[in-house]
């Protein structure tokens, strides 16, 4: 039997409650050409036991299942990159939907493109209630793009990423730092843009649903719970930066999250350490701010 060229990812933490309607979404599928592969990350709810008896069902795709301890999101995609072993991969969210129809998109996209050198392809994520696009669209007749140019040209939303693996496997894993749960998963994307266009596909491939638990409707405590995760990815953008005012912002909460986590030597580890001693009043500012939401939160 010939090996899938897709592999559809899930990090899921104990989310056994909206899970089964991410697999039914795979079910619906009308090309079963892709693996299935479910990361749990320390899950203490039922998972195992959901997949288990997935398993035994004549899916039309394999599923895979691989359990690790809790370690966030960005652990989470580390381990499945590890055990990814076909040449497309994307990720699913737990809470979310593959749209109708958008593995054999996908493959069919890549028919087209794969010979032209892409890191892979890029498409649009909808709001399952509404089925309104998520931000903006690519518009028409856009071939190419990265992420960093279609941000910084005013395009807006979560869009959905299908990479090479053979791509993904040529940076760095996402860095751990103890105690904290959180690296922005565009760190990955941020350094493949520097080399690499995705294909632009302006359709919709995922149907997500933000979580109140989710990382998105948390993110001042996430500030305050990873400050040197998201150092590191100030860093990042710093030194790879999508325009001027980008970057200034990007500097600002550098200061902020070398402050909150008590960061010594932040300037001179800055890649602009100029901008950085300038910022660095505006960080405290900053920081206060996120003090205060934190706590509203």
């Amino acid at each position: 039997m010939k090996k899938p060229i897709l592999t559809v990812f899930t990090p899921a933490y104990n989310r056994a409650h909206t899970l089964p309607r991410t697999y039914a979404s795979l079910q619906r599928q009308d090309c079963k050409d892709f693996i299935w592969l479910i990361v749990d990350d320390g899950s203490s709810d039922n998972t195992a036991a959901l997949v288990k008896e997935w398993q035994k069902v004549d899916n039309g795709f394999e599923i895979r299942y691989v359990y690790k301890e809790n370690g966030g999101m960005h652990t989470a995609h580390n381990t499945a990159y590890e055990n990814i072993d076909t040449e497309l991969n994307t990720c699913i969210d737990s809470d979310d939907e593959l749209a109708d129809g958008a593995v054999r998109k996908i493959l069919k996209k890549w028919n087209e493109v794969k010979s032209q050198g892409y890191a892979g392809i890029v498409g649009l994520d909808a709001d399952m209630n509404t089925g309104k696009i998520i931000g903006t669209d690519f518009g028409v007749g856009k071939a190419d793009t990265t992420l960093t140019g279609f941000y910084a040209a005013g395009g807006l939303g979560d869009k959905k990423l299908v990479y090479r693996t053979d791509v993904i496997m040529q940076y760095p894993p996402y860095p751990v730092f103890e105690g904290e749960k959180y690296v922005a998963l565009a760190y990955k994307y941020r350094l493949i843009d520097q080399e690499y266009k995705l294909a632009v596909l302006n359709e919709v491939l995922c149907n997500v649903e933000y979580q109140q638990d989710g990382s998105s409707m948390n993110m001042y405590r996430q500030y305050i719970r990873n400050p040197r995760g998201f150092a590191f990815w100030r860093k990042v953008c710093m030194q790879n930066p999508e325009g001027k005012k980008r970057m200034l912002m990007d500097c600002v909460h550098y200061c902020s999250s070398c402050q909150i986590g008590h960061i010594k030597h932040f300037i001179r580890e800055s890649p602009r350490p100029v901008l950085t001693c300038v910022c660095v009043p505006l960080g405290w500012a900053l920081t206060l701010f996120i003090r205060r939401k934190a706590k509203v939160q």
